[in-house]
Parts: C-alpha cells; structure tokens; sequence
C-alpha cells in the first residue's frame, strides 16, 4: 500500500493546528513553515502525479480497512492531476500574500490556508461519498475564515449569505447522501456503482431523488446558474489573493458532477440516463452567458473577475454536460486553464485595487501601470478564449467535441456571442483602468506646458514624489500563472494526450471499481 496517497491529506492537517498552537506569536515563523509545507505538497503531488500517469490506478485503505467497510483514498489520473493543479496553484497564492502583507491583517491567516488545502485535496482523493462531505465541510469553515480574514462589514455581510447558501447546500447533501444509502447500504463510490447498477427499474424513484439532489449540490459547489447568485458579491469581498485560492473550489464541483455521473450514475446507466445532461446543459449555456453579461457591466474589477470565472465554470460544465470521452477531455483541459486564468485575475484585481482603488472608473495613472497593463492584457486574452493562449485552444476543444450533440448550434452560438461580449467588457476595463489615464495625464502636462504656474519659480522644477520600494513577489507570483498558462499553450499536445487518457479512464469505471474493492 503506497502510504504518500495520504500525505496531501495529512500533511496540512498536521501543519494548521501546528502553526495555530505553537507559531500563532511569530508570523516569519508561520510564513517558512507554510511556505516550506506548501512546497513539500507540490512535490509530493507531483511524485504522484508521476505514479498514475501510467494509468495504474491505488488504492488507500484507512485503518486498513478494506473497502466498503473502511475509508480509502484513490489516485487516479483525474485525482492526481486536481492535487498537482491545487497544490502549484496554492503555493503562488500563498507567496503573493506574503509578499503583499495580506497574511498580517488578520489572524491565523496560514493555519485556515492549510485546512484548506486539507479540505481540497482531501474532496480530490476520497473514494467515499460520505467523506467527501467531510471534505466540503472542511472547505466551508476554512473558507469561511479567510473570506472575512482583514475584516470589514461588508467582509462579513458576504461571507454571512456564503455560509447560509453553502450550509443549505450541505443540508442537502446530507439528505441526498441519506437516500442513497437507504437505498444501496453504502456510501463507497465504487460499490454504490456496482448496486446502483444492480438494481431493478421497480426500485429507481428514491435513487433518481438522490441523484438529483447531489446534481443540485454540486451544482451550487460550482456556482451554475440559478445556484450562482453567492459566488461574485462573495469573491469580490474576500482578500482577493483568498479568492484568487477560492477559483479552483468552483472546480470541486465540477470534478465532483463529473466523478459521479461517469462512476455510479454513467450516461450509459438506464434509470438515471439523461439526468444530468438534460438539466445541466441548458444551465451552463446560461451560466456563461450571464457571466459574460457581468463581465461587460462590472462597476469594479473584483466584480469582473468574479463574473469571468462565473463565464469559466459555464464553458466547463457545457463540455462536462455532453458526457462523452471527447467532451470529457475537453473539459480535463479547460479545467487547467480556467483555475489558473481566474487565480491570475484576481491578483491583478489586487493589484490594481491596492494602487488606486477597486472602481472601474477614470483615475490618476497607478504605479507600475504599464507592467499590470500587461498582466492584465494577457489575463483578458487568456480568459476571454482569444488566441493564441490556452483559453482559445480550450473553446475550440469544447467546440469540437460538441460537434456530435444535437445542440451543437446552441453551444457554438452561446460560446461566440459570450465571447464577444467578454472582449468588449475587458476591453472597457482595460481602456478606462490603464489606457485613459495616461491620456488624461498627457493632456494636463501639455495644459502646464503652454499655461504655467504662476507661483512657481522661472526654471524651477516641480516636486516629483519621492519612489518606494516596491516587493517583487507579487509580480513574480502573477508571472508565474501567466507562464502556466503559455506552458499550457505550448504544451497542449502533450497535455490533450494526457486529458484524453484520463477521460478514457473515466468511462471505462470497471477499472476503478475493481481496484477498489479488490483492495491495493
């Protein structure tokens, strides 16, 4: 039994209590322990990305307990290749907080970074549905401690609706959860896929109930509409280097619809057949749309980037909804992307917001504009889908695995107009952010040109403000997520063979359930 499965679990779980009761006092102590522990994940998770890249599929049998009886854990290509993502993901977020200051305006800033980690890559692992519950519960109270981390009314006012809307939905969870179980006896994904595949059509009304409820679950976990209205007030409130972490817990949702709706409710499973699809497409062509719609009408930058990843999670659920390999690939590819565009934006909507504010409105140039113009401008191009980044080659996969759906004109046309709409909406951002001041600038110094000041001295100068310091991890932070997204430009061939392998895994579960119940 290959005992590192574990390690992503535990090792942040041991960190954050550490760090709360020994480091609490010494904050440069808590920054190297959570640096250096966050890194120790990266390459552990690499190690196992390695490990599955094969297609061997481990098992972790808590207690060692063999399944259904005990808890395991389970790497496969798709849960190796979420922890590599949130582990990498997580290590940039955590130096740009360090290196803005965002980690001391608050309390036990890095021990609830840890438990989320813990909760994340614990929801990537499990191979029960029981515990993946756990993890998400993990998430909320984590999450919920760094949303309103520096605090602030209107801090607390979102994360208030973020835990009242969540805890609703774990409500659910619970029921949903509750049926299956009443239903199959077990709550071990793999062995609910063979029951449920058991079972005869007379006993399908209370599995269908379940398998609704764990949809809308999921559903509200990825923010798809009508279940997105807490994800923008919720994001553009919290610490946006937080929010920045919080862009891949709208992919636990989508990992999750995916997870289960090709392993105990597949496409192909006749009582359950169309139940995702029918619903779920329609929704996603929403989701992105209104996204696309917010992008364009966003008042703040925060704001847009919380619509941008709205857009984001409804081009990924159009791909997942189709429920073919093609399809499922796509949307293993766009997945990447889309964590690592949004996480980008969000910090350079604390750059831009640190420097001048947070409205999209007409303003002196900020420091180091034309630098964060860039960032902003490749972050725009990359999330829009424009090429030659990674978010065009994503669409244009989601496009063409869409190709053999019959909705195939609504998928291409919600795609192109929300596009075209998001261009025109970072465009207007972009123009009034970083463009118009210098404009403005220009003007005025031509005005004091032709019409001195009177009261200054001939051949005198005027005060030039003195220059700071200015850190140089939060760029180097930013620029490490804008050169992901070229290396997964760059990469996309050897990156697509990979996504195409682990969709294969996906909708051949036989593989999977037999690892898992024969044991390791």
């Amino acid at each position: 039994m290959n005992h590192w499965i574990i390690a992503p679990v535990v090792l942040p779980a041991v960190l954050a209590p550490f760090t709360i009761m020994v480091l609490r006092h010494h904050l440069d102590l808590e920054r190297i322990f959570s640096v250096a522990g966050t890194l120790v994940l990266v390459v552990v998770t690499l190690a196992l990305l390695g490990q599955a890249s094969d297609g061997a599929i481990q098992v972790y049998e808590l207690g060692a307990w063999p399944a259904p009886f005990g808890i395991v854990l389970v790497l496969d290509r798709l849960a190796a290749m979420m922890i590599v993502l949130t582990s990498v993901l997580a290590l940039v977020v955590l130096l740009y907080a360090i290196g803005t200051g965002w980690d001391e305006r608050g309390r036990h800033f890095h021990a609830l970074f840890q438990f989320q980690l813990m909760g994340l890559l614990g929801a990537f692992l499990t191979g029960d549905a029981f515990n993946l519950f756990v993890f998400f519960e993990v998430l909320l109270i984590a999450s919920y401690g760094l949303m309103i981390h520096g605090g602030g009314g209107r801090r607390l006012q979102a994360g208030v609706q973020y835990v009242v809307y969540n805890l609703i939905g774990s409500a659910l969870f619970l029921l949903a959860l509750g049926t299956l179980y009443a239903v199959t006896g077990t709550l071990n994904m793999a062995d609910l896929a063979v029951r449920v595949a058991a079972l005869s059509t007379h006993d399908t009304s209370l599995i269908r109930v379940g398998a609704v409820l764990l949809l809308l679950v999921f559903a509200i976990k990825a923010a798809v509409l009508p279940l997105h209205f807490w994800l923008p007030a919720t994001y553009a409130s919290a610490p946006l280097p937080v929010a920045a972490l919080f862009a891949i817990m709208t992919k636990v949702g989508a990992y999750a619809i995916l997870r289960i709706y090709t392993l105990v409710f597949g496409p192909d499973l006749a009582i359950t057949h169309g139940l995702a699809s029918d619903w779920l497409m329609p929704a996603a062509l929403a989701t992105m749309a209104v996204g696309c719609v917010g992008i364009l009408g966003s008042r703040e930058i925060a704001r847009l980037a919380a619509f941008a990843t709205i857009s984001s999670v409804g081009t990924l659920l159009i791909a997942v909804s189709l429920f073919t390999p093609q399809a499922a690939a796509a949307a293993i590819y766009y997945t990447v992307h889309s964590t690592l565009a949004s996480a980008v934006l969000f910090l350079i909507a604390d750059l831009v917001t640190e420097r001048r504010g947070g409205t999209i409105a007409l303003g002196p140039p900020m420091p180091q504009s034309g630098l964060i113009a860039a960032f902003f401008f490749i972050a725009a191009i990359a999330m829009i889908g424009m090429p030659p980044l990674s978010g065009y080659v994503g669409k244009l996969l989601v496009m063409q695995a869409a190709l053999a759906s019959p909705q195939v004109w609504w998928i291409w046309a919600v795609i192109l107009a929300a596009s075209l709409i998001a261009l025109a909406g970072m465009a207007r951002a972009g123009s009034i952010l970083f463009w118009k001041p210098h404009d403005a600038q220009l003007h005025a110094a031509q005005q004091a040109e032709s019409d001195p000041d009177p009261e200054q001295a001939p051949g005198s100068e005027p005060e030039r403000p003195v220059a700071r310091p200015v850190p140089s991890l939060p760029f180097v932070a930013v620029s490490a997520l804008l050169g992901g997204l070229a290396a997964l430009t760059v990469l996309a061939g050897p990156a697509m063979d990979y996504a195409d392998a682990t969709a294969a895994q996906l909708f051949a579960p036989a593989e999977y359930i037999g690892a898992v119940l024969k044991g390791p």
